[in-house]
């Protein structure tokens, strides 16, 4: 085999769950093929192709170094690509300001609460 449809190679390659969903990903125009956005789930790739798959709110770049005739597990995708993807850069957090918490560290405790009352002057002792 030289060459493979886009949304099956996509479906092959455990990029998307269903063939539907590679299709119409193909549809939508997120999936570009050697830099060229493609419209059309029919779309052959070939080896050495880089696929450029836009999910959700990340970018793959991948590049096909094989083919298969059926879905195998997920211990047999990384025959079928390689990624090319760049590291995404790392996440710079902004020093909170006195009596503000980093979003995700939940609730204060009572005596972090206390203490925020005592800064912003809301003592009622």
């Amino acid at each position: 085999m030289d060459r493979q449809r886009i949304d099956k190679w996509l479906w092959h390659a455990r990029v998307v769950r269903t063939r539907s969903a590679a299709a119409a990903l193909a549809a939508s125009g997120h999936v570009r093929i050697n830099g060229e956005r493609i419209d059309a789930p029919s779309r052959a790739v070939r080896p050495a192709d880089v696929v450029t798959v836009a999910l959700d709110r990340s970018v793959r770049v991948l590049k096909v170094t094989g083919f298969a005739e059926r879905r195998g597990g997920p211990d047999s995708t990384p025959a079928l690509w390689e990624d090319l993807t760049p590291p995404a850069p790392p996440h710079k957090s902004a020093p909170a300001a006195p009596g503000l918490r980093a979003a995700g560290e939940g609730r204060p405790t009572k005596r972090e609460r206390r203490a925020i009352d005592r800064l912003q002057g809301d003592d009622d002792d």
